[in-house]
C-alpha cells in the first residue's frame, strides 16, 4: 500500500493517544512575511488536520507570533525607515517598533497584513493567531513564574548546550523591557519578588523594576514554555533547529525535565528559495527576500502552491521562480488528471499515488464529480493579450469554444476557474512573464508589410492547412508547421518565421509559434493568413 509523507506524519501524531490535538506554527514578524513560511508553519499542519479530522479527531490549528523578540536593526530593516530614524528602535520588542509607513499601529501589524489577511485563502480556515505579547499577560504568565522558580534546572539544561559560554549561577531566564531606552535585548534581572523583577540595562545603565508581563523568557525557555502553555501536540520546525544537540533538542529537554510536558511531535523542513533573473536566494523575512501570499494570489491559485509543497518532501529544498508559474500549473493539471483517473482505475504506481494524493490534499473544497476544465496557463496568458478588456470573460470563453479548447456546457466551478485564471494571467504577464511572451496583436497587416513578404504564398498555405484541422491544439498545430517547413534549410526557416510573426504582432520574434496560433484561435488565424494576405 502506498503512503504519502503527510499520512506518515499523521500516523505518528496519532500515537500521542489524544483525540483533541493542538497544532502550532511559530513565526517572528521581523519583516516581509513570505510564502516560504506557509510551507512548514501553516500548510503541513493544515494537511495533517484534514486527514485526522476525517478520522474523528478534533484539531485546533494555531500560529504563535513571537512579537516580544528584539528588533535587530539589520540594514534591510533599517532601510524601511527614512534616513536614520530606525536606529533608535534597535533592540526594541518587535511589537513596539512603529510602522515605517505610518499606516498601522506598529511594525508587526504592518508586515503581518500581507500574510495574515490571506491565511483563509490558503487553508481550510479557523487558524487561531496569537502573539507572545498577549500570552505573557495570560497563558505564559504562570510559565514565567515556573521558569524563575526552577531557574537552576533551566540553567543546567541550557548550559549543556552552551558549553563554551555557560550562564552563571546568578542568571535568571527572563528579559524585561527597559523603561528608559526601550530595549529588551540588553537587560539583566537582578532579583525577583512575586510578580516584580528588578533589573539593570547594559545599554543605558538604568536600574529599575517592572512586571513579569513586561518582557520575555530566554528564547529556549520561551519555546518550551509555549508548548506547555498552549498544550501543543504538533509543530514543524525549520532545518536550523534540526541539528542533533541543537536548539530543538534543548527545548525538548526543557519541556520534559523542567516543565514536565511531553514535547510536541515535529518534522523538520527545508527553506524555500526564490529565483529571479537566474539569481537564487533563500526567502528571508528580515532581509525582505521573497513574495508574500498576497502577491502569489495575484498570479496563481492557492491550490497550486499547496500542491507544490505537498508533492515534495519537506526535507527537500524548493525554489520558486515566479516566471515559471505556467510550469507549476502544468504539474498541478497533470496531478488533477491522475486523481480523476484514479477514481475509475486506482493508482498504478507510487509516483501516481504521491501526485494524486498531493492534489487531493491541495484542494480547499470538495472535488467536483467531473474533472474541471483545464486551460494551460501559457495559453490563457497569450489569449488575454489578444483581446480587449471590455467583455473579456465572454470573449475568452468564445475564443476557447471556437478552438474546441473547452466544452460547450461549463459548470459554475469551470466558469469561476476560467475567470480567475484570466485575471491572474493578465497580472502575471505584467509582472513576471519573460519578454518573449509579451506581445500586441496587429489590428491589420499594412500594405507595405504585405507587399514585402517573401513567403506570402507559403503563409497563405499555412492558413489553409491550419483551417482544415479538426483538433485545435498546440500538438496538431505544431505538426502542421513542421511539415510545411521540413524541406527548408535553417536560414530559410528562420526567415519564414520572422515573417510569420510580423503579420501577427509586427515583430520578427515572439511567443512559441504553435502556442500563439492556438491562443489566437482558428477563426482569427484563418482570417489573418488567408483573407488578409490574399
Amino acid at each position: 500500500m502506498y503512503r504519502h509523507w503527510i499520512e506518515e506524519v499523521a500516523e505518528e501524531i496519532e500515537k500521542r493517544g489524544k483525540k483533541s490535538l493542538v497544532f502550532n506554527g511559530g513565526l517572528s514578524v521581523s519583516g516581509l512575511q513570505h510564502i516560504g513560511r506557509l510551507r512548514g508553519e501553516v500548510l503541513i499542519g493544515d494537511a495533517v488536520k484534514k486527514i485526522l479530522e476525517k478520522k474523528g479527531y478534533d484539531i485546533k490549528l494555531m500560529i504563535v507570533l513571537y512579537t516580544q523578540d528584539a528588533w535587530k536593526g539589520k540594514s534591510s530593516q533599517l532601510n524601511q525607515f527614512k534616513n536614520d530614524e530606525g536606529k533608535k528602535y534597535v533592540g526594541w520588542p518587535l511589537i513596539r517598533v512603529p510602522d515605517p509607513q505610518g499606516c498601522h499601529d506598529n511594525w508587526v501589524e504592518h508586515y503581518w497584513r500581507d500574510f495574515g489577511d490571506y491565511l483563509d485563502y490558503f487553508t481550510h480556515g479557523k487558524v487561531k493567531v496569537v502573539t507572545t505579547t498577549e500570552l505573557y499577560r495570560n497563558e505564559l504568565k504562570e510559565i514565567v513564574k515556573e521558569s524563575i522558580q526552577k531557574r537552576k534546572a533551566v540553567r543546567e539544561v541550557i548550559n549543556r548546550y552552551r558549553k563554551r559560554n555557560p550562564y552563571p549561577e546568578s542568571w535568571i531566564p527572563f528579559e524585561p523591557i527597559c523603561d528608559r531606552c526601550g530595549r529588551i535585548d540588553k537587560t539583566e534581572v537582578l532579583e525577583v519578588s512575586g510578580d516584580t523583577v528588578y533589573y539593570k540595562c547594559k545599554n543605558c545603565g538604568y536600574k529599575g523594576k517592572t512586571s513579569i508581563e513586561n518582557g520575555k523568557l530566554n528564547w529556549r525557555t520561551e519555546w518550551a514554555g509555549v508548548w506547555k502553555a498552549l498544550q501543543i501536540d504538533f509543530e514543524p520546525y525549520g532545518k536550523d533547529h534540526a541539528t542533533p544537540g541543537g536548539s530543538r533538542d534543548s527545548c525538548k529537554e526543557l519541556s520534559q525535565k523542567v516543565f514536565g510536558y511531553n514535547p510536541p511531535h515535529g518534522i523538520p523542513y527545508e527553506w524555500v528559495a526564490i529565483r529571479k533573473e537566474k539569481k537564487e536566494m533563500d526567502m528571508s523575512s528580515s532581509d525582505f527576500i521573497g513574495v508574500t501570499p498576497r502577491e502569489w494570489l495575484e498570479v496563481a491559485h492557492p491550490e497550486v502552491l499547496r500542491y507544490l509543497y505537498y508533492s515534495i518532501h519537506p526535507r527537500k529544498k524548493i525554489v520558486i521562480d515566479m516566471s515559471r508559474i505556467p510550469d507549476y500549473y502544468n504539474e498541478f493539471y497533470e496531478a488533477e488528471r491522475i486523481f480523476y483517473e484514479s477514481m475509475k482505475n486506482g493508482y498504478r504506481n507510487e509516483e501516481e499515488y504521491i501526485k494524486g494524493k498531493s492534489y487531493e490534499l491541495s484542494l480547499l473544497e470538495v472535488p467536483a464529480e467531473k474533472p474541471p476544465v483545464q486551460i494551460p496557463y501559457i495559453t490563457m496568458a497569450l489569449i488575454v493579450q489578444s483581446l480587449p478588456e471590455k467583455d473579456m470573460l465572454d470573449n475568452v470563453v468564445a475564443r476557447l469554444k471556437s478552438s474546441s479548447l473547452i466544452r460547450e456546457n461549463l459548470t459554475e466551478k469551470d466558469k469561476k476557474r476560467l475567470k480567475e485564471l484570466m485575471q491572474k494571467t493578465r497580472k502575471w504577464v505584467d509582472k513576471y512573464a519573460p519578454q518573449q511572451l509579451r506581445y500586441r496583436v496587429l489590428d491589420k497587416v499594412s500594405p507595405e508589410t504585405k507587399n514585402t513578404l517573401s513567403y506570402r504564398e507559403l503563409l497563405i498555405e499555412l492558413g489553409h492547412n491550419l483551417a482544415s484541422l479538426d483538433e485545435w491544439n498546440q500538438e496538431k498545430i505544431k505538426e502542421v508547421m513542421i511539415k510545411l517547413t521540413e524541406n527548408m534549410n535553417n536560414d530559410a526557416r528562420k526567415a519564414f518565421y520572422q515573417e510569420f510573426y510580423k503579420v501577427f504582432i509586427g515583430q520578427p520574434r515572439g511567443p512559441r509559434a504553435a502556442a500563439l496560433v492556438e491562443a489566437l484561435g482558428k477563426e482569427f488565424v484563418k482570417k489573418r493568413l488567408i483573407e488578409d494576405l490574399s
